[in-house]
């Protein structure tokens, strides 16, 4: 364009001048009292020098009447939108020159391109600065509410466990009256919620744990907390090994659908794990009862336990379907995820 040796872009410091991107010269830097371009940055507008050794403003600086023998300087400020100037776009030569308007429009055109770029730049680093700090501000709620989860179920397994030993105590001082019975199978029954809310709520030092004999003793309390209105719960589950991230889920996933399917009058429910290939599964909880309503929709249902069972779906990064099961007579849901990267 001006066919100069030399082009810098130049940020003005309080005592350097640094050379950010530079074509022709090898410098990275110099002091600011021997750089034009500590001028330039000050001006309103292009700050232009025909013939360095005769202009008044630069025939004594060192890099004119010095060794590097500059002849020519055209610097346009790079001036932020709100009017401050941080350093130059200029062009170097070492012989006198002459340059027309439009060159000098044309090299203000591309100032005005490197000041977007770098205000561009600063913009995407505030931009992830904030969204770091907001990264952080959710981990740490995200922390503290693990915590506060953690104190819950130590209390209500506390809770629980008290509450047992009352019933039980209260069934022995009462044996061999009509009550006695009903005051154990009440203390039984709690033992067993116990053990369920023990089964969900993993052990945070485990990192895996076999999914097939995790289900097993889920589903085997979950029978025994359900009640004697059905048979106990089937369970069909090939030998995996699972992050405990993933198997916390997957025990509330079966938790939710297990409850719900003995709730509307499933007497049978089947729990099954398949391998789809060799880094995805499909967990199927089918049952034997009255099935959907023509338009239902998990994301459409206004109670809470389908809105947990799509959002827990979503943390395994896995897909819910529902169709009518023909084998059990009633509904089946399933839910395919991939693997996480430890699981065997």
């Amino acid at each position: 364009m001006l066919g100069t040796p030399v082009a810098i872009v130049s940020i003005v410091d309080t005592d350097r001048i640094w050379f950010k991107s530079h074509h022709g010269l090898d410098v990275q830097q110099i002091t600011r009292d021997m750089g034009l371009c500590a001028s330039a940055v000050m001006q309103d507008g292009p700050w232009l020098v025909n013939d360095a050794p005769r202009d008044p403003r630069t025939l004594t600086n060192p890099l004119v009447a010095g060794e590097f023998g500059l002849g020519f300087y055209l610097g346009i400020p790079l001036q932020t939108n709100d009017g401050f100037n941080l350093g130059t776009l200029c062009v170097l030569d070492f012989q006198p020159r002459t340059v027309s308007q439009d060159q000098i429009d044309h090299l203000s055109d591309l100032a005005s391109v490197v000041m977007d770029q770098l205000e561009l730049r600063l913009s995407a680093r505030l931009a992830i600065a904030d969204l770091s700090a907001a990264i952080e501000q959710k981990e740490a709620a995200y922390r503290q509410a693990a915590l506060l989860a953690k104190e819950i179920d130590h209390r209500v397994m506390n809770s629980l466990q008290l509450i047992a030993n009352m019933l039980t105590l209260q069934s022995v001082q009462l044996r061999g009256t009509p009550g006695a019975l009903e005051i154990s199978k009440a203390a039984g029954k709690i033992v067993a919620v116990a053990q369920v809310h023990q089964h969900m709520h993993l052990d945070e030092t485990v990192t895996t744990l076999d999914c097939a004999d995790y289900l097993r003793r889920l589903c085997s309390g979950l029978s025994d907390v359900l009640g004697t209105g059905g048979a106990p719960i089937i369970v069909e589950a090939v030998s995996v090994s699972l992050l405990s991230e993933q198997i916390g889920r997957i025990g509330l996933i079966v938790n939710e659908l297990a409850t719900n399917a003995r709730k509307y009058g499933a007497t049978q429910i089947k729990v099954s794990l398949t391998r789809l290939d060799s880094n995805e599964f499909c967990l199927s909880v089918s049952d034997n009862g009255p099935g959907l309503p023509a338009d239902f929709a998990p994301e459409k249902m206004s109670g809470l336990g389908m809105k947990v069972i799509v959002s827990l779906v979503r943390g395994l990064n896995g897909t819910l379907t529902y169709d009518a099961d023909e084998t059990m007579g009633g509904t089946r849901f399933r839910t395919c995820f991939p693997a996480g990267a430890d699981s065997v």
